[in-house]
Parts: C-alpha cells; structure tokens; sequence
C-alpha cells in the first residue's frame, strides 16, 4: 500500500485532473464558472470568502516555499532552521486560521440561509468539507504538531519526493517514515486535485483577462416594474 499512495496514486490523481479539466473546458464549457450566491446573502459571504481566498492564496505560497524549494536554496541564502520554522510556524499558522474561519463562516452560511442552501450542490459541501479537513490537519500540524512535538523537517522527505514526481522518478522511499499526520494530509490534498475537474473549484484555472473591460451585471426589482 505504501508503494501505491507514493508512487501510483499521485499519478492516477494527476491524469485526472489534467483529463477531466480538459475534458470540462471543451465539451461542458458552459459548466466553466463558479456561480455567485451574493445576492441571496452578503455579509456572510464577504467574510468567508475574503478571509478564505487571502488565506489559500498565502498557504500556497507557503507551500510553494516548503515543498518545491530545496533546502538548499535556504541554506545558500544563510536562512537556519530555527528562523526558517519560526517564520513557517507563524505565517503558515495565521493563513492556516483564515482558511479554515473562512471555510467554517461559508458552509455555515450554505446551512443557515434557505436561499444559498436551495443553490447547493454535493460537490459544494464535498469541497468545502474536504477543504476543512485539509486546512485544518494543516494548521494542527504547523501550530501544535511542529511545537509541542518536533519540528518536523518534511523539506527533507514530502520536498524531494514531491519533486521526483515531476520527473517521474519518484523517490517514495523518502515517505515511509514519516508522521501519520502528514500522510493524511497529502493523501486528502491529492484526493482534492483529482476531484477539481468535478466540482466549482475548476474556476481556479481560469485568468480573469477580460473581467476589467465586462459590462457589470444588472438586477432590478420586480416591485413596481412595468412588464408593458
């Protein structure tokens, strides 16, 4: 099993989610959006999504700096462990608090209000649920693992094999030993790159070149308007 959720199961997930994102911008291009649910309910919304939007853009960053730059790179530029963790325990565990808020405020928010949960789909509380899951072992990891713990240095191990993957090596000894927690956490973070394609997050891949110059959209009341 061990040879099978390093070696094979990051490929199966892969081919996915390249096939079915695809598949989904050129025979369901239509399907292509991420459907606003603002005019049902705004203050929930502008908090959740806000806080959850600033937060997955900075974990990714975090995770970009972690994972695919080597610990060499720190080392050449004289950054140690210690400054290094305290910067990762910090940083990554107050953008890991805004993601999991965010997610918390916008599923509430799809159970709370009639009229955003009637506009729900499975996928929405699939992502949102598997989203909750990940940040949330992600930020226990980072605040409470790496401090009460160890310091776990996955930039030796969850680093190098996340880069042989890339160059279809891949060196899934390098995953054997370490922490349960961690396992979890990248198995899921696959699981939701493969199930991408399915759900509203697909919009991530879109570059919004044209929204500047969009004629905004218009509602009117049906109060008082004149059908003549």
């Amino acid at each position: 099993m061990e040879f099978f959720w390093w070696t094979i199961f990051p490929y199966i997930c892969g081919t996915i989610l390249i096939v079915g994102i695809f598949y989904r911008f050129i025979f369901r291009g239509k399907s292509w959006y991420a459907p606003s649910t603002e005019i049902f309910e705004k203050k929930w919304l502008r908090i959740g999504s806000v806080s959850f939007h600033y937060g997955i853009i900075f974990a990714f960053l975090g995770h970009v700096m972690g994972v695919l730059i080597p610990i060499e790179v720190y080392e050449a530029m004289g950054v140690d462990d210690h400054t290094y963790h305290f910067f990762a325990i910090t940083g990554g565990g107050l953008v890991g608090l805004m993601v999991v808020f965010g997610l918390i405020l916008l599923i509430i928010r799809k159970l709370t209000f009639p009229r955003v949960r009637v506009h729900s789909t499975f996928a929405d509380y699939f992502t949102i649920g598997l989203l909750i899951i990940i940040a949330g072992l992600g930020t226990y990891m980072t605040l409470i693992y790496n401090t009460t713990v160890v310091a776990y240095e996955y930039r030796l191990t969850i680093g190098p094999w996340f880069r042989s993957l890339f160059t279809f090596h891949p060196l899934s000894g390098l995953m054997l030993g370490i922490p349960t927690l961690f396992k979890v956490h990248v198995i899921l973070s696959f699981f939701l790159f493969a199930s991408i394609p399915f759900t509203q997050l697909v919009h991530m891949f879109s570059f919004p070149a044209r929204y500047p110059t969009r004629a905004p959209q218009q509602y009117r009341s049906r109060n008082g308007y004149d059908k003549s």
